[in-house]
C-alpha cells in the first residue's frame, strides 16, 4: 500500500519492530501520525504491512485513538473488498496495525501513470467499491476517506485504512472537519452546521473518486491557495455543482454520479441503489476477466 511523498523520520531495512517482525521496506506517507513499513512476519511466515505510530507521537492521544479505532474496525468490518488486518501492538516502543500486504498500485497510482480508467475497469471497480460501503452503512458504520490514495487496485480491488470509521450514533455528533478535502461531503465540511453525516457521505466519496477516475481530476477544484479567502474556496463543493464529466462517459454513468455529488444528501442514492443503477452498464460489458498489472478488466 503506498501514499503520497516521504516523511523525514523511517526505519532502516532490518529493523525489529516487534518480536519475530522485521522491516523490509517503507512505503511514503503524507501522514503527521503513522509510518507504514512492508515487514516480514516470522510467525506467519509471510510479508506483512505495519502502520507505525511515528516515535515523535507515541504519547498522542490522537495517534493511540486512531490505532485503537481502526483496530476495532477491521476486526468488525470483514468484507471481501476491505483491507484485513492479523495483529495490534498497543504497548512498547512500536505500536502498530500488523495488515495484510496487497498487491496493486492505488487508484490514484494508476491514473496518475496511465490515465483515466477504461469502461472496463471502471464499472466493476465501482460495484466492488458499492458493495463494500453497502456493508458498511448495514453495520451502522461510515468509512469517511473513500478516496483514490485508499483504494488499491488489486484482484479484486481493495478498500483501506479505517482510521476514520465512525458508527452512525459517533457520526451524528460530529462538529469537526474529517476525511480528505477534495472527497468530503459538503455534510462533512460545514462542522456539524449542516445536515448529519450519515452513508450518504461515503456515496459522496465513492461518486468523486469515480470522477476522478473518469477525468484524472477532482470534481470541485479549488482555486490557488493564496486565492482562498472562504469555507467555500476550501471546500467548492459547498456551493459549485461538479465539473461536466466527458463526452466518452455513457450518459447513464453522468447521471448516476450527478446524483451521487448532490449537495443535499437526502438526493444521492444508496449503495445498493446506486450499484443496482449500474446494472444495465454492466449487462453490455464483456463477460470474459482478465487480470492486468492494475486489477480485472472485462476484455
Amino acid at each position: 500500500m503506498t501514499t503520497g511523498s516521504a516523511t523525514s523520520w523511517n526505519f532502516t531495512e532490518g529493523t525489529e519492530i516487534a518480536p519475530g517482525r522485521t522491516v523490509l521496506k517503507r512505503f511514503t506517507s503524507l501522514s503527521e501520525l503513522y509510518e507504514t513499513y512492508l515487514v516480514w512476519d516470522d510467525h506467519r511466515f509471510a510479508i506483512m504491512v505495519a502502520k507505525l505510530v511515528m516515535p515523535q507521537r507515541i504519547g498522542d492521544a490522537a495517534a493511540r485513538q486512531g490505532i485503537e479505532r481502526e483496530w476495532r474496525a477491521l476486526t468488525r468490518l470483514q468484507h471481501p473488498i476491505v483491507v484485513r488486518a492479523f495483529d495490534a501492538v498497543r504497548d512498547g516502543p512500536h505500536p502498530h496495525l500488523l495488515l495484510e500486504h496487497l498487491e496493486g498500485f492505488t487508484l490514484q497510482s494508476v491514473v496518475h501513470r496511465q490515465g483515466p480508467l477504461p469502461l472496463e475497469q471502471l464499472l466493476p471497480l465501482a460495484l466492488h467499491i458499492a458493495s463494500a460501503l453497502h456493508y458498511f452503512a448495514s453495520e451502522g458504520c461510515i468509512h469517511l476517506d473513500v478516496k483514490p490514495e485508499n483504494i488499491i487496485m488489486s484482484a479484486p480491488p481493495r478498500l483501506i485504512d479505517l482510521s476514520l470509521v465512525h458508527s452512525l450514533e459517533e457520526a451524528a455528533k460530529i462538529n469537526y472537519l474529517v476525511g480528505t478535502d477534495s472527497f468530503m461531503a459538503p455534510e462533512q465540511c460545514l462542522r456539524g452546521e449542516g445536515p448529519p453525516i450519515t452513508p450518504a457521505a461515503d456515496i459522496f466519496g465513492l461518486a468523486a473518486t469515480l470522477h476522478f477516475a473518469c477525468t484524472g481530476g477532482v470534481p470541485f477544484p479549488r482555486p490557488p491557495r493564496e486565492e482562498r479567502y472562504t469555507l467555500a474556496d476550501r471546500f467548492p463543493q459547498i456551493e459549485d455543482d461538479p465539473l461536466p464529466l466527458p463526452s466518452s462517459v455513457p450518459s447513464a454513468l453522468r447521471e448516476v454520479l450527478v446524483q451521487a455529488l448532490s449537495r443535499d444528501p437526502r438526493d444521492r442514492p444508496t449503495a445498493a441503489e446506486f450499484a443496482i443503477q449500474l446494472q444495465p452498464l454492466v449487462a453490455q460489458l464483456p463477460h470474459r476477466f482478465v487480470m492486468t498489472k492494475s486489477g480485472w478488466m472485462a476484455r
